[in-house]
């Protein structure tokens, strides 16, 4: 991640993958694994790797003789994911995606779940990634779909915004939902020297514990947190029981049923 959102998600680890990790990015993390399913041996680079849910879906899934080096910008991030993995073939690497201090052509894959959405020039990363990237080698991410299609996000967004009708906090509108133009990602994609570019709408679901936990992950996980702290200062916890409250409105006080959807890209060198 490089971006000041991204840092400071990064700040935050723990909330990151305790309330967020399984609710928003497993089941996905799950779909990137199985689409790595042709790669038998080589290198495959992991950036924006946050706290490892991909790392470690890569290292359960992909034979041995695949080598994983799994990168991140935020040093906190990277601590918790070798907590959480360790493995003989994953190297831990603290790098910037946009300026990858690899050699041309060195691996045979890249990968990035939800990262994109957080470079502030996602075209020197999208150049960086085709860089290091052997011939015939491939570039797999992810970003989120719409905020509409993501109902338990669009939900804590518009309360966030309701409670501060004059300078609305809208990050998940602009970063992590607001990448989601599928004919701008392809031509990016090809303005930056890779050929073949597939694009995929993917659907997942997971379970909700509650409407506190997932307010949890949403308020304080992400960095929404900052936007909220700015505009009510010393109020965080106060701003968290709010979006409970208009969570459990929509999908009840209990365990629910959490629905979403991405865009899966695909670019062949």
């Amino acid at each position: 991640m490089g971006a000041t959102d991204a840092a400071f998600a990064g700040s935050i680890p723990g909330l990151y993958e305790q309330y967020l990790g399984s609710l928003l990015f497993q089941p996905f993390a799950e779909d990137v694994a199985s689409r790595m399913n042709g790669l038998s041996r080589g290198r495959v680079l992991e950036t924006a790797a946050g706290t490892g849910i991909v790392t470690r879906m890569l290292d359960k899934h992909l034979p041995p003789e695949v080598e994983i080096v799994a990168t991140d910008l935020n040093p906190g991030m990277l601590d918790l994911a070798q907590t959480k993995l360790q493995s003989p073939r994953v190297t831990w690497q603290q790098t910037d995606a946009q300026t990858l201090p690899f050699e041309d052509g060195s691996f045979d894959a890249v990968v990035c779940q939800f990262g994109v959405m957080f470079f502030p020039d996602k075209q020197a990363a999208y150049r960086e990634a085709l860089r290091v990237l052997k011939p015939d080698g491939f570039f797999l991410f992810s970003v989120w779909d719409k905020l509409d299609a993501n109902p338990m996000s669009k939900a804590v967004s518009d309360h966030a915004i309701a409670q501060f009708p004059n300078d609305p906090p809208r990050f998940f509108e602009r970063t992590p939902f607001g990448h989601s133009d599928e004919n701008r990602l392809r031509d990016e994609l090809q303005r930056a020297g890779f050929g073949s570019v597939s694009i995929e709408r993917v659907e997942k679901r997971s379970q909700a514990p509650s409407a506190r936990d997932a307010a949890m992950g949403l308020t304080q996980g992400t960095p929404l947190r900052g936007e909220l702290e700015a505009r009510a200062p010393g109020r965080l916890d106060e701003m968290t029981e709010k979006a409970t409250e208009a969570l459990a409105k929509l999908f009840g006080n209990g365990s629910f049923e959490n629905r979403m959807s991405a865009l899966v890209v695909r670019a062949r060198r």
